[in-house]
């Protein structure tokens, strides 16, 4: 009997709320301002929508020419250059930001060119494969980098001179298989002159 009377009164509590969930409502029409009589709120007072031909959304931009204020061609960081391929990337495991011991030698070349060049600085871009969300990726490319950093730390080598950047998976190849995709877990080793 209790059982019978609970499953009644949940339909009928059901029969009231669901109602009161797919009620939609009305779009605000173009250039009502709220507050206004059509309106059903009354505490802006600002116009949602600009009437007319919508050249009231700011008639004082101005066109901006291609490569206005960024440099397109030039291979910089920071109004540094950047020198690609002088040191080896390291490599990570999947979903991970260890430094492998086979890994290890090339953050020692690493530190050991940031030595003998004082001037030289080094940016460490992380990267990851083409698995997980855009947001994750980015997250791993920078623990990736970090742990790269850190590591060059403990041989000596200041942080001061080494930026990290990650880059998640935006340059990953898509569709590979995990184990096809090693070459894009890495940290790359870009020295900035």
């Amino acid at each position: 009997m209790f059982k019978s009377l609970r499953i009644a009164l949940s339909l009928i509590l059901a029969a009231f709320v669901l109602p009161a969930c797919t009620k939609k409502q009305d779009p605000t029409p173009v250039g009502t301002t709220i507050g206004s009589s059509s309106s059903k709120s009354s505490d802006i007072g600002d116009s949602i929508i600009p009437a007319g031909d919508g050249t009231g959304w700011g008639t004082d931009l101005e066109p901006r020419a291609l490569g206005d204020g960024i440099d397109l061609g030039a291979n910089t960081y920071n109004g540094r250059q950047m020198v690609r391929g002088v040191l080896q990337p390291v490599y990570f495991g999947f979903d991970s930001s260890s430094i492998a011991a086979a890994e290890r030698s090339k953050l020692q070349n690493a530190a050991t060119h940031l030595m003998e060049n004082p001037s030289d600085e080094l940016l460490m871009e992380g990267h990851c494969d083409w698995y997980g969300t855009e947001d994750y990726n980015l997250a791993l490319g920078d623990r990736r980098a970090n742990s790269a950093r850190d590591y060059l730390a403990t041989l000596g080598v200041s942080t001061d001179r080494i930026d990290t950047l990650s880059k998640g998976s935006l340059e990953a190849t898509a569709g590979l298989s995990k184990s096809e995709s090693g070459q894009d877990r890495r940290v790359e080793l870009i020295i900035l002159k």
